[in-house]
């Protein structure tokens, strides 16, 4: 639950992670909310949320897109999960954090 824009540094996901802004049933209802309204069949239109709710996890929701833009480092099974993390921590040990020095104290004036 991190990204990359909030400076940690590693990543993972499991496959069947969903990295989305919102879930796939909220986002239909946002996103076509107009189309919605319309259809009056409750058939269809179960149909219709099933359709674009399967869209809206296989185009934005799966972790593999956010892989591909950078966002987590790797998607891993969870069986390899202790290990990764450990691997990660044995690269991390001697990290050294370099911040840029402060423009302003806190001093009370």
């Amino acid at each position: 639950m991190s990204c990359k824009q909030l400076r940690s540094d590693m990543n993972y996901a499991w496959p069947t992670a969903q990295i989305a802004v919102m879930g796939a049933s909220g986002a239909t209802e946002v996103l076509h909310g107009r189309a919605l309204k319309e259809i009056t069949d409750a058939e269809e239109k179960a149909k219709f949320i099933a359709e674009k709710e399967k869209e809206y996890n296989d185009q934005f929701a799966n972790p593999y897109n956010a892989a591909k833009y950078g966002y987590i480092d790797d998607v891993i099974e969870p069986r390899n999960t202790r290990f990764r993390v450990i691997r990660a921590l044995q690269v991390l040990q001697t990290k050294k954090d370099s911040l840029p020095m402060k423009k302003h104290c806190n001093l009370p004036l």
